[in-house]
């Protein structure tokens, strides 16, 4: 059995999702939040699920917080460290410390807008497709290598607030889904690359319009 940490800020819906997904082989160890108020620790306690509550604003800066928040996790020994709205900024000392174990999930297709306002970008520079992504967290703010992705179209009547619902939908299978295949081996970081173990269907295309 592998563990699971999970890192959130608020009602943490990815991380209900997986959760939810019951992955074979995966027991979610903690939830952990730097906002005590986040709804998401109430969703996962009323579950059954170890929770804890580390209030960012009680400790002087970025460094010290993240030195007892990756001390706190390394206790659990997790197997598999997953952002799912975590919104803080990691420090390279608490990335390199979990290097090619923790996964994070960005609502745009990488490297295409990194960052915030990520919907509102796509419509203004008029893209056709949007979507989301799950990557390992590198130093370099949503940069890491790609896990997986997922498209959606983007729509002539959209607004940032019904596109990000529409990619929002995708975020809440492919994260369970990349979860999945990392607890089952599926794949392998490879000189920066994520390599799957078997071919991906070369056929499967989104098109717009269709």
């Amino acid at each position: 059995m592998k563990k699971i940490v999970i890192l959130i800020s608020g009602r943490g819906s990815n991380m209900q999702a997986i959760v939810e997904a019951g992955i074979p082989g995966a027991e979610i160890a903690a939830v952990i939040s730097n906002r005590p108020d986040a709804a998401g620790l109430i969703w996962a306690n009323e579950r059954g699920i170890p929770t804890l509550a580390l209030d960012h604003k009680a400790y002087a800066s970025r460094d010290e917080f993240d030195a007892v928040l990756a001390d706190k996790i390394e206790g659990m020994q997790p197997d598999l460290l997953v952002l799912a709205g975590y919104m803080r900024i990691l420090t390279p000392v608490f990335v390199n410390r979990f290097a090619g174990r923790m996964l994070n999930i960005h609502p745009s297709l990488l490297p295409a807008y990194p960052g915030l306002h990520t919907h509102q970008r796509a419509i203004e520079d008029g893209l056709k497709i949007a979507g989301c992504t799950v990557h390992f967290v590198t130093a370099e703010l949503d940069h890491g290598p790609v896990v997986a992705q997922a498209a959606v179209p983007v729509l002539d009547e959209d607004s940032a607030d019904t596109l990000a619902a529409r990619v929002l939908k995708q975020e809440h299978q492919l994260y369970p889904a990349a979860v999945r295949a990392f607890i089952s081996g599926d794949f392998a970081l490879v000189a920066g690359r994520v390599r799957y173990a078997r071919p991906l269907d070369e056929s499967a295309a989104l098109r717009v319009p269709g």
